[in-house]
């Protein structure tokens, strides 16, 4: 599984969407590394095997600060899908 966490330079939210995640890896039992990508990214975007968190049907896309962080729901409930498409 490939975990990312995108972020713009500068981003207020990327330090708190970052726990959240380690949090959630850590509740779902996941041992593996986070790429921490900065760039020109909708920040922060939590993408599980390429897949956004938040917009799954869709790309990250654009330099913008995100107004709708994920939530830790959300997180878990992206973790688990990605656990069950692996079994």
């Amino acid at each position: 599984m490939r975990i990312e966490n995108l972020s713009s330079p500068g981003c207020p939210n990327a330090a708190t969407a970052h726990e959240m995640l380690v949090d959630c890896l850590a509740v779902v039992g996941i041992n593996t590394a986070i790429v921490e990508r900065v760039g020109p990214f909708p920040s922060p975007s939590i993408l599980i095997d390429g897949t956004d968190v938040m917009r799954p049907d869709r790309p990250p896309t654009g330099d913008v600060c995100r107004l709708d962080l994920p939530s830790r729901d959300v997180i878990l409930t992206a973790l688990r899908r990605a656990i069950a498409a692996e079994s």
